[in-house]
């Protein structure tokens, strides 16, 4: 199966954060599983970042690195997904998260995510 990971989902989970579900981590653990995550997510981690808001154990640098070791694929948003984006209802305010659902209906993949908003949507989260 394939997998799209919502930015706190990663996070929790570089971070053995106990707020990540045994399912998630039990999925983004599982070697078989194709897992991706999108640039709008590190654009997202590198904005919070810089304002103070997140810090890391790892240095932002260190994140793709990090993707490479775990086998996470970093998924480009593309003109589609934009195009989607700009058609999708305003179940969900966030911008970041409204690309990823953008992302994971254009490229059939399940999101791991604890926020229910997604749930409005036409995609399978999982959590």
């Amino acid at each position: 199966m394939k997998f799209l990971i919502d930015t706190y989902a990663f996070l929790w989970y570089i971070q053995a954060s106990d707020q990540l579900s045994p399912k998630a981590a039990g999925i983004l653990e599982d070697p078989s599983q194709s897992l991706y995550f999108s640039i709008a997510s590190l654009w997202e981690i590198s904005i919070k970042m810089g304002l103070g808001k997140l810090t890391l154990d790892n240095s932002f640098h260190e994140l793709e690195a990090l993707l490479s070791r775990l086998s996470i694929e970093i998924l480009p948003v593309t003109f589609a997904d934009t195009e989607t984006y700009l058609r999708l209802p305003l179940h969900h305010r966030d911008p970041f998260d409204r690309i990823l659902v953008s992302q994971a209906m254009n490229c059939s993949l399940f999101i791991i995510t604890a926020d229910s908003a997604f749930n409005a949507y036409a995609i399978d989260p999982i959590w």
